[in-house]
C-alpha cells in the first residue's frame, strides 16, 4: 500500500493527481527560488499565507499557502511524503474526492492558523496541512474502517502518526495549527468520502488499464510480474522502515 512497486510512467498513470500535485511543489519552487521570475514572486508576494491580510479581506490566502514551499529541502520533504501515502488514497476516494479532501484538510489547515490569532503578521506557507488530512483520512479508517487498511499497514500509519505529531511539537518553525487541524479536516471528511472505498490494490489500476490500451487483446496478469521490480518486492518494506526510522531519529536532532 505504502510501498511503491510501480515504474515511473505507470506512476503517473496510475496517480494523475498525485504527480500534479508534486510538479506544481518542484515547479513553483524553481521559478521562485532558482529563476525568481517576476511572476513567481508576485505569485508569493500575493499568495503567501499571513493571518493580518487575510483579516484585511485576503481571503484567497487560505488556499494558496497550499501549493507554495519555503525552500528545496520543504517542498521535498511534504513532495516525498505525497508520493508515499498519496496514491492509495487517490485510487481509494477517486480523483474528484480526493482533490476535495486535498483543499479541504489544507484550508482547514489554514483556517485554524488564523483563527489561532487572527492578528498575527507571521507568514506561512507548506502542503503540510493537506498531508496532515491524508493522515487523518488513514486514522479514520485505523479506528471505524479496519476492512479498507491491513494490520501491517495499521502499524506503519501509527508509527507515521505519532511521528508527525513529535515532530510537529519538537522542532522550530513548524506551523502547529496548520498540521493540528489539517489532520482534524482529513478525519472529518473522511465517513463521506470513503463510503463507496474499497481497499487499495495496485492490481485494480494495471487491469483498468489494460483494458484501455487498444494494442493489447486481452489482459494477462503475468507480463506485469515480468516489469515488476523484484528488489522492491523484496526489500520495500524494509527501506520504508529505513525510512521512518530516520525521520524518527531526526525529530530529535
Amino acid at each position: 500500500m505504502f510501498v511503491r512497486t510501480e515504474s515511473f510512467q505507470e506512476f503517473i498513470k496510475f496517480y494523475p493527481i498525485v504527480s500534479g500535485l508534486v510538479a506544481i511543489h518542484l515547479l513553483l519552487w524553481l521559478c521562485i527560488d532558482v529563476l525568481q521570475f517576476p511572476f513567481a514572486m508576485q505569485i508569493l508576494r500575493e499568495g503567501i499565507g499571513n493571518n493580518y491580510l487575510v483579516g484585511q479581506g485576503d481571503y484567497w490566502r487560505l488556499v494558496t499557502p497550499i501549493f507554495l514551499h519555503g525552500g528545496f529541502a520543504h517542498a521535498l520533504f511534504n513532495s516525498f511524503s505525497l508520493v508515499l501515502f498519496g496514491p492509495a488514497l487517490e485510487q481509494m476516494l477517486g480523483k474528484a474526492k480526493f482533490i476535495l479532501m486535498y483543499l479541504t484538510a489544507g484550508i482547514a489547515g489554514n483556517i485554524g492558523t488564523y483563527l489561532m490569532s487572527p492578528d498575527a503578521f507571521y507568514q506561512h506557507l507548506g502542503a503540510s496541512g493537506s498531508i496532515f488530512g491524508i493522515f487523518g483520512v488513514y486514522l479514520f479508517m485505523v479506528l471505524y474502517r479496519k476492512s479498507l487498511i491491513g494490520y501491517a499497514n495499521t502499524q506503519i500509519i501509527m508509527v507515521i502518526f505519532v511521528l508527525g505529531l513529535l515532530m510537529t511539537f519538537s522542532r522550530p518553525g513548524i506551523n502547529i495549527w496548520a498540521h493540528l487541524f489539517g489532520l482534524i479536516g482529513g478525519f472529518a471528511v473522511a465517513p463521506p468520502l470513503l463510503k463507496k472505498a474499497r481497499p487499495f490494490s495496485v492490481w485494480q489500476n494495471r487491469a483498468k488499464f489494460a483494458k484501455q490500451d487498444q494494442n493489447d487483446i486481452g489482459f494477462n496478469p503475468n507480463r506485469w510480474n515480468k516489469r515488476s521490480n523484484s528488489t522492491w518486492k523484496k526489500y520495500g518494506k524494509y527501506i520504508l522502515w529505513g525510512i521512518i526510522i530516520f525521520l524518527v531519529l531526526l525529530a530529535f536532532i
